[in-house]
């Protein structure tokens, strides 16, 4: 199982290792937020059932899933000569061949038609599906946390609709789409210059800088 799975395996571990710290050290400044307000302090349950910590939560979910979607899609029309993330810039990739039935093939190449033209991008809707998702409940968490610093000041509530257009949602987006864009422009420009013996985010270590990786 471990041979198998082991990168999911890991990269869930460290989800869960790094969410946990979130929530306690985001916990620690909660308390300390109330205590310089002269306010009761909460119970660390009821921090995890908190607009605040929920909004904090996706706003980074949406900018990961907003960058691997836009990455997906982009890699089928764009190229970066040389980059290991990108297609060869002339002829087809394997990813290029058209799905055809076959023992092990996944089910919706057998059954054809709409399904599997549904199947052939469902990489990419699945990722959008999880950008929204993360987009709605950074919206809803965002505008109860923002709602309660109001109620704090003696001001009045917004609407979902009202934090959205608000300029503190999209910085709290904006901030996290643009670093995750970065980072992704990282690796397709010094993945045709840099290598790591073993990995398939790398092209061989003796390939010249113009060879482009499938």
């Amino acid at each position: 199982m471990w041979r198998r799975n082991g990168l999911t395996i890991v990269m869930l571990s460290l989800f869960a290792v790094f969410w946990a710290g979130h929530a306690l050290v985001g916990f620690r400044h909660e308390i300390e937020e109330r205590r310089e307000h002269g306010e009761e302090p909460i119970a660390f349950g009821e921090y995890l059932r908190s607009g605040e910590f929920w909004e904090s939560t996706a706003e980074n979910w949406e900018s990961e899933f907003l960058q691997m979607a836009a990455f997906v899609w982009l890699t089928v029309f764009l190229r970066q000569k040389g980059s290991s993330q990108s297609r060869p810039v002339e002829g087809e990739a394997e990813a290029d061949r058209a799905p055809r039935p076959r023992r092990g093939a996944p089910w919706p190449v057998h059954r054809g038609g709409l399904l599997l033209a549904l199947y052939e991008r469902s990489l990419t809707l699945s990722l959008v599906a999880l950008f929204l998702f993360s987009f709605g409940l950074h919206a809803v968490a965002g505008r109860a946390a923002y709602n309660a610093e109001q109620a704090q000041h003696g001001q009045p509530a917004v609407s979902v609709a009202g934090y959205v257009a608000s300029s503190r949602f999209w910085f709290e987006s904006l901030q996290n789409w643009q670093s995750e864009f970065l980072a992704v422009a990282a690796i397709v420009v010094l993945s045709v210059f840099l290598r790591q013996r073993g990995s398939p985010e790398s092209k061989p270590v003796d390939a010249p800088h113009a060879e482009t990786e499938a």
